[in-house]
């Protein structure tokens, strides 16, 4: 009989992930040994239960899902790791998959799909939603920089240039010039709206 997997499941959603628990652990073969609701929890976790696998939610308190996967990889490199959404947006895989995720699936995806994806990335697969992938593919490369993410995403809270220059070491001239960039890009007419269209998109 070949040995259990050892899975973590990071949710901040107590219903979602104890119902995804007990559907994994219906499974002969897999065994859901850690449960997270924060991203900051994630690691100490996946160390202390010394996981082969971590499904991870993006959306969560303390880090992202995709913020633990980068953080996991750069750690405990031999997890394979499980980016679960409830958003396909398409910017999301791709900053998954920079994380070094293993996996990419929606989140309803039926718990059987689930148990072979965890099957087949501990065989050294990756594994898409094909939709997700599709869109991914249709949608292009997300087009801001670094320093233009960071910027709007410091901007999302509706700090003013000012506010916005001191909190991140940068010029006035330089932030309006990095948002503006931002806005063209995004074909936005104002900031709050590049902000939302790079969020529904998946690349802040």
């Amino acid at each position: 009989m070949s040995p259990t997997i050892k899975v973590l499941l990071a949710e901040d959603q107590s219903m979602v992930r104890e119902a995804l628990a007990a559907l994994l652990g219906l499974e002969d073969d897999i065994e859901v040994v850690a449960q997270a609701a924060r991203g900051d929890e994630v690691l100490a976790a996946a160390r202390a239960h010394d996981v082969d696998v971590a499904l991870l939610d993006i959306e969560m308190p303390g880090a992202t899902g995709i913020e633990a996967a980068a953080l996991l990889n750069a750690e405990l490199p031999a997890v394979k790791l499980v980016v679960l959404t409830t958003f396909g947006r398409p910017g999301y895989l791709r900053s998954a998959m920079e994380s070094g995720a293993d996996a990419f699936l929606v989140k309803d995806a039926p718990a059987a799909q689930l148990a072979e994806a965890i099957r087949k990335v501990l065989a050294g697969e990756r594994v898409i939603d094909p939709t997700l992938a599709a869109a991914a593919l249709a949608e292009g490369a997300n087009p801001l920089t670094d320093r233009e993410r960071e910027v709007l995403r410091a901007a999302e809270d509706g700090s003013t240039n000012a506010e916005l220059a001191a909190a991140l070491h940068l010029s006035q001239g330089t932030v309006r010039n990095y948002l503006s960039t931002a806005i063209q890009k995004l074909a936005a007419r104002n900031r709050a709206e590049a902000v939302r269209i790079a969020r529904e998109k998946g690349w802040l």
